[in-house]
């Protein structure tokens, strides 16, 4: 199987480079500064436990041909017109593996490829690329999910799944990826929404008198529109969410605060605002998630 990996930044960089240790064929797609410095230089690769160095294949845009059986976006969610973009040249064939954040990406690519060609994907990791370019995994969460929405591509989805069992990080094949998308996107709202609203991680939140209280109400809010929509979050998929996002002394957040913070450009509407829109669709009242929305909102129009 040849994989295309579009970018080599946090979530694509870290799961290709454990994909080649266990000797998947990756190749990564690049800007040419990108390509030239790791060309040259190598993927550097920051765990919690290690540090090590790959020397991957890698091409450039105008080095694309349509030769890979299954190409990996994992931009940020309003980067994904220019990630189509660049993979024009490879897309042609092969099935497209999405890892991004959200939902509104499914139904865009599956009018621009077809359902059949559509995989879903769900990636549990904090990860940043660093100022020297290295890929730095900042906690030792790292799950890849994986499943076929289409029994076209099921076949390649497992086999691609069987890769991803070699590799060092965890991993799940989903009967219903469907479902694993929305599980990941109602806890991904829930902290987004709650580390920004109160610029502060998990573990601050929690020690706040009122902290859990109100992670758990924001929790609730999103799983009740994703049953709305026919997606009901299972009990146990709750319980260890939410253990997950009221631990005390906890240093983790959202991605979105990093952005934030460092005055980038966010998701917001794709995790919360998106959220928001299934959820006044269908009568659910989410104000958690409106007041985090609008906070987002406000701090983006500043300046």
């Amino acid at each position: 199987m040849k994989i295309l990996i579009l970018g080599a930044g946090g979530v694509g960089g870290y799961f290709g480079a454990r994909l080649i240790q266990a000797g998947a064929d990756v190749t990564y797609l690049l800007r040419d500064k990108r390509h030239q410095i790791i060309q040259s230089e190598g993927l550097v690769v920051e765990t919690p436990n290690e540090t090590f160095t790959l020397h991957p294949k890698s091409v450039t845009r105008d080095q694309l041909k349509p030769e890979y059986d299954l190409i990996v976006l994992a931009p940020k969610a309003y980067d994904l017109d220019d990630a189509l973009d660049s993979v024009s040249a490879a897309s042609s064939r092969g099935v497209i593996l999405p890892v991004l954040n959200g939902l509104s990406h499914i139904a865009k690519l599956d009018e621009k490829f077809g359902r059949a060609r559509v995989m879903g994907g769900v990636a549990h990791i904090a990860a940043t690329v660093t100022s020297s370019g290295s890929v730095k995994q900042l906690t030792e969460l790292h799950a890849l999910t994986v499943g076929h929405r289409d029994p076209a591509h099921e076949a390649l989805a497992r086999e691609f799944s069987a890769l991803c069992q070699q590799a060092a990080f965890d991993h799940t094949y989903s009967e219903n990826i469907e479902q694993s998308l929305w599980d990941k996107w109602v806890f991904l709202a829930t902290l987004a929404g709650m580390t920004t609203l109160c610029r502060g991680h998990v573990g601050k939140i929690s020690d706040a008198p009122w902290g859990k209280e109100t992670m758990t109400s924001f929790y609730a809010e999103s799983c009740a529109i994703a049953q709305a929509n026919g997606f009901p979050t299972k009990e146990s998929a709750q319980q260890k969410a939410l253990a997950m996002l009221t631990k005390s002394g906890s240093s983790f957040a959202a991605s979105m605060l990093r952005d934030l913070t460092q005055g980038h450009q966010t998701e917001h509407e794709h995790i919360l605002g998106a959220m928001i829109d299934y959820g006044v669709k269908k009568g659910v009242p989410c104000p958690l998630l409106k007041a985090a929305h609008t906070h987002m909102v406000v701090e983006q129009n500043k300046g």
